[in-house]
């Protein structure tokens, strides 16, 4: 893994004796992180006898990179092995499998009654009370949920309760479960009514109208007594999973992450001929609408699988009769305003700015209620297939705060996250608003945003930092928006799609 531009080892697998399609059973286990370009490096090496993998005894039989947002964004890679200096490997392949071992899959709702429990106390009935263990791996008992005291009832009803399935069964379905009913005794000395046990599995059966029953034993009177059926009977009367998805849920579910740049071509930045203005283009160093573009692009385009790139501007005048416009396609083609990769983007960028005249007002009410449209026809198919980024990068203070902040309130209610990086030295003070971390940000008739969208940082603070700073700091919210969103929806995430084959491989084998 590369760690501050040096490679580091992370992990190695098992060796695999004498076999050309090695199926390794060694998990490499990483931390994610969306808003970071995580390079992985794979090598696969012949091994010869005791010494340690890797050694000059070895021989390497190709390497392959790629980054953790890739192999998550297509659950399976399959890419060719490269030997030293980029050739060919022959026809080796290596794939890679990824899932997600966060272990938070939300919670279940469970309800028990039990019938004709024996009766331990000897002037009134029994005061039963219900306890879950989870039997972990080392065989040892976790206690899960204890239930309230039932008084004086050989038939009792518990109260439903909510419990998440990491600590039900560790998210494992198949997990042992001991449910033990005992008579309370106020000073401590519970009685022993019986036990029996289940897995999350088998509970799932309660289902609906379903009811799932166990027989309570006591495993004394099972020796002693010879006609013993049971010291009762415990019914699960109502089962009900509450999943709670995750970002990669979602994106290994085919959620794609449709990403959208918008650039201020208002005259505040300077006549781009000038080696002082902000669209400056300087052959040796690249300005800094090109830097944050560069490294949130960069970013989001492992989660699109297409990689192209809507790319609009505001705020100039354009071809052919020069009038102002707030959200034209820099690539000047209104049918299709997507550009191939983030070197697409860049390179519509440097072609249109001899083109128009840089003018205003800064107006960027148009350009989120244009992707917002996008949106709301993706929202219609009730599915998390496309969520939408936009990143807008302006010099100023916008113009249009009113028609801004209405747009933005709507856009709260849609599959979009806004990015607002302010380029240049401007005081950026009442572009805060728009950001609701200081509270919540209102439409000017006074209704809130349904989500915070927005994340507004200046360039500036990042000028000393690496790219990467700057997208870590304006993307880090994103997961947390995409699930808030379809999780207010109630959108699932889709079933996993089928992994997409390498082009550089030819046909699937």
């Amino acid at each position: 893994m590369q760690s501050q531009g040096q490679w580091m080892e992370v992990d190695r697998s098992e060796v695999i004796k004498s076999n050309l399609n090695p199926v390794f059973a060694k998990i490499f286990t990483v931390d994610y992180y969306f808003e970071e370009v995580q390079k992985l490096r794979f090598e696969v090496y012949d091994s010869h006898g005791q010494a340690g993998v890797g050694t000059h005894d070895d021989d390497f039989l190709g390497g392959m990179e790629c980054t953790v947002g890739q192999i998550v964004a297509q659950k399976r890679v399959t890419k060719p092995l490269f030997l030293k200096y980029g050739k060919f490997a022959g026809k080796s392949t290596i794939t890679i499998i990824s899932e997600e071992i966060s272990g938070n899959n939300g919670y279940v709702e469970l309800a028990f009654r039990a019938k004709k429990l024996d009766d331990k106390d000897l002037f009134s009935k029994s005061d039963p009370f219900l306890e879950i263990y989870r039997i972990d791996d080392d065989r040892s008992e976790q206690l899960v949920y204890r239930t309230e005291v039932v008084k004086n009832n050989l038939s009792p009803i518990w109260e439903p309760f909510k419990v998440s399935l990491n600590s039900l069964c560790s998210c494992e379905e198949k997990r042992k479960l001991r449910c033990v009913v005992w008579d309370y005794d106020s000073r401590g000395k519970h009685d022993f009514i019986g036990e029996f046990f289940t897995t999350f599995e088998e509970m799932q059966k309660a289902m609906g109208e379903n009811k799932v029953q166990w027989d309570c034993m006591n495993p004394k009177y099972k020796i002693k007594k010879r006609n013993y059926k049971n010291s009762g009977v415990v019914v699960l009367s109502l089962w009900k999973i509450h999943r709670v998805y995750s970002f990669l849920d979602y994106i290994m579910g085919g959620c794609q992450i449709h990403f959208t740049v918008a650039i201020d071509f208002t005259a505040s930045n300077g006549d781009p001929r000038n080696s002082c203005s902000l669209h400056y283009i300087n052959p040796y160093q690249p300005n800094e609408y090109l830097k944050a573009l560069v490294a949130v692009g960069e970013i989001c385009q492992d989660y699109d699988s297409d990689k192209k790139f809507s790319a609009l501007g505001f705020g100039a005048r354009i071809p052919p009769k020069y009038e102002v416009s707030h959200d034209f396609a820099i690539n000047f083609n209104p049918d299709n305003d997507e550009c191939e990769g983030i070197q697409g983007v860049v390179e519509s960028y440097q072609s249109c700015l001899p083109k128009i005249q840089l003018y205003g007002p800064t107006n960027v009410a148009p350009i989120i209620s244009k992707v917002a449209r996008v949106a709301a026809d993706e929202e219609r198919t009730k599915e998390a297939s496309q969520y939408f980024i936009l990143l807008i990068l302006t010099d100023g203070v916008v113009t249009d705060m009113a028609d801004t902040r209405e747009a933005i309130v709507r856009a709260s209610y849609l599959p979009m996250s806004i990015i607002i990086v302010g380029v240049g030295n401007a005081d950026f003070t009442d572009m805060q608003i728009l950001d609701g971390d200081d509270g919540v940000l209102r439409s000017p008739k006074g209704e809130p945003v349904l989500r915070d969208i927005v994340q507004f940082v200046p360039f500036r603070e990042f000028k000393n930092a690496s790219p990467t700073a700057l997208a870590k700091c304006v993307l880090a919210e994103v997961p947390k928006q995409v699930v808030e969103y379809y999780s207010y929806k109630a959108f699932p995430p889709r079933c996993p799609r089928p992994p997409t084959p390498d082009p550089s491989l030819g046909s699937p084998q």
